[in-house]
């Protein structure tokens, strides 16, 4: 990240930066770090669905769950066309262990998205597995 700190903070605080900011530290499993730039980022381009979704993995990844789910829930109306958002809200709601919710935001996400695609990432997904026998079901 050497590099990026030599930017103006003009500079620094550009979306495309900050994207590429949060990216490396997801890498790096440097989860509060990320979650610093994805909350800088839904900050600067709020209308932006990336930053709410990096914003709540980071605090998935630091096992703030319900905070994750909470996040995506206050914005999710903004963004109907948005599968990853409601794929990973299927997760959050899974790993809270609200399994009939889980199973309705998971079954929205593929009515947006490339079903085939998404079963099969579902099915490898050890977020969704308390779900795996009623995933297959779908395929």
């Amino acid at each position: 990240m050497g590099e990026l700190e030599k930017l103006s903070p003009s500079l620094g605080s550009h979306p495309d930066v900050l994207e590429t900011r949060w990216q490396i530290c997801a890498r790096q499993g440097q989860w509060e770090a990320a979650l610093d730039i994805a909350s800088s980022l839904t900050d600067v381009k709020p209308e932006h669905p990336v930053a709410w979704i990096h914003r709540s993995f980071a605090l998935h990844e630091l096992k703030r769950t319900l905070e994750a789910r909470e996040n995506l829930s206050r914005v999710i109306d903004r963004f109907p066309e948005d599968e990853t958002m409601r794929y990973n809200l299927a997760c959050y709601e899974c790993q809270l262990g609200n399994l009939s919710t889980a199973m309705e935001w998971l079954g929205k996400a593929l009515g947006l998205g490339d079903r085939q695609q998404i079963l099969r990432m579902a099915m490898d997904d050890s977020d969704l597995a308390p779900l795996r026998t009623e995933i297959k079901k779908l395929r």
